[in-house]
């Protein structure tokens, strides 16, 4: 267990990640037109600075809550897997299913009563499929009275074709988008988070208007302008939903310069940051607690368990103690709204000392799975230095017989049965001494002064060799170059 400044410093990493946004001054609301047609309401004013005010906390919580209909209640789901490409495909196709019905699994509430994988020569086609396969869907799909929806596993389907695909198969049609956006939704816990889902929900809103709106305007004859107000119906809802934006916007920026100033005051501590990254139930929670000890984290066997990042405090072998970051698992073909949209949370992986990257080799897919983890980092505009150091982790090897990992550097584990982990411990620290400069030095020291509980309060103590003839000792540190500046200024010789 962590105690004293660690404890500390990782409060301080936490109090980072879960800053609470700066307070907005209560505004009269606006209507607006959201997916099918809902009322919607939010503040049509400018997204302002730093306002403030008791009932400030009422515009917060409006931004905070879903625009989106939610998807509530139980679903029966049958999930239908798109194949372009031909049979070389087959393989593919079938661990996406697999991992679209994990998605729905995820979710209280939701079952799957049937999968399919069905060729398509062009995933373009208003329909997606042609009309042979077509028929054949709609004609599977017609057997299952019970099913309530069909999740088509693509990354995002239009809203036309949304439309056209319910108004032939009777049921909603869930694109891969809005099942993991509902996701998100359902895991998240702090106002950052919600923040963020709020911002993921623009897209789905801005895509949806004009076809609700031409709807509208079919049923009324034509566009229509708001009473005395200049404005068509379409320009009044584009004008609300870019306003929408830009609060949620200034509310994340908020928290980033929040986080910036607490980052400031938690680098002054210079205990090493380590953030753990990995394509989701890859087992990143599970290291973490294996590593810390940390009795608090309750890993779960499901997809996006952890959406926000938390700080566990740790010890490396050489008693250098580390702040472990959990953070969101990534997913293929995960829509680049969502990424954008999470970006104010990721960028704190920008400021760590080391990234290690968990993978499940157990999975038949973790060749791409680590693909799509990189592919992302990448994205994120990450230092180049923090790139070439990942420590890249094998982990669940207890389910694969006789595993050897084919990378050179990789580690292999096993996070739930403490297979490799002091192996891991051990390379951590010797990237970590790397990346952050820290040297191991003998120090000598006068027994009679302060110096010694100096540097166990401002350095890592490995060993104190005590010297009784002269009253000293030979202290083995690990040491920042400006602690062993402030030292050495502190107690000169």
């Amino acid at each position: 267990m962590a105690c004293g400044p660690l404890r500390w410093a990782a409060a301080l990493v936490a109090r980072g990640l879960r800053a609470h946004p700066r307070r907005f001054r209560p505004l009269p609301p606006a209507r607006a037109l959201g997916c099918n047609g809902a009322a919607l309401s939010w503040s049509r004013s400018g997204a302002g600075g730093d306002l403030g005010g008791d009932d400030a906390e009422e515009e917060l919580e409006a931004l905070l809550g879903p625009v989106l209909l939610p998807l509530t209640g139980v679903q029966r789901m049958f999930v239908v897997q798109p194949r372009a490409g031909g049979l070389k495909r087959r393989r593919a196709a079938e661990l996406q299913v697999a991992e679209a019905v994990a998605l729905v699994n995820t979710l209280h509430n939701w079952t799957v009563l049937d999968k399919i994988i069905l060729p398509t020569k062009n995933l373009d086609q208003k329909l997606i499929f042609g009309k042979g396969n077509f028929q054949i869907l709609t004609e599977k799909i017609k057997r299952l009275p019970q099913a309530t929806a069909v999740f088509l596993n693509l990354e995002r389907i239009s809203t036309l074709t949304k439309k056209e695909l319910e108004d032939a198969w009777g049921v909603k049609v869930f694109d891969r988008y809005t099942v993991v956006l509902h996701i998100f939704r359902c895991n998240a816990r702090t106002k950052e988070a919600k923040l963020q889902i709020a911002l993921a929900e623009i897209p789905l809103l801005r895509s949806n208007l004009k076809t609700e709106v031409s709807h509208l305007d079919q049923q009324r004859g034509g566009s229509r302008y708001i009473m005395g107000s200049g404005e068509t119906f379409l320009e009044t809802q584009t004008r609300l939903l870019r306003e929408r934006e830009l609060k949620i916007r200034n509310a994340l920026e908020n928290l980033r310069r929040k986080r910036s100033i607490l980052r400031t005051q938690r680098q002054k501590r210079e205990f090493p940051v380590i953030s753990v990254m990995g394509y989701t139930n890859c087992g990143k929670t599970t290291l973490i607690k294996a590593l810390t000890g940390d009795a608090g984290l309750q890993p779960q066997d499901q997809l996006f368990a952890t959406l926000d990042i938390t700080a566990h405090a740790g010890y490396l072998p050489s008693h250098l103690a580390v702040i472990y970051v959990d953070t969101i698992g990534f997913l293929s073909d995960l829509p680049h709204d969502l990424i954008g949209s999470f970006s104010a949370t990721l960028e704190e992986v920008a400021h760590s000392d080391l990234i290690v990257h968990v993978r499940d080799v157990s999975h038949p897919e973790t060749v791409q799975q680590k693909a799509s983890v990189l592919s992302v980092l990448k994205n994120l505009n990450l230092p180049s230095h923090l790139l070439d150091s990942i420590v890249e982790v094998h982990n669940k090897v207890d389910l694969v017989e006789r595993y050897e990992p084919i990378e050179p550097n990789a580690v292999a584990i096993s996070a739930l049965h403490g297979y490799g982990l002091q192996d891991l411990k051990e390379e951590i620290e010797r990237t970590v001494l790397i990346a952050t400069g820290k040297k191991i030095l003998t120090i000598k020291v006068n027994l009679t002064g302060p110096q010694l509980s100096w540097l166990y309060k401002e350095a890592t103590v490995q060993e104190v060799d005590v010297m009784p003839d002269d009253g000293t000792a030979s202290v083995k540190v690990i040491i920042s170059e400006s602690v062993l500046g402030k030292f050495r200024k502190t107690f000169p010789q």
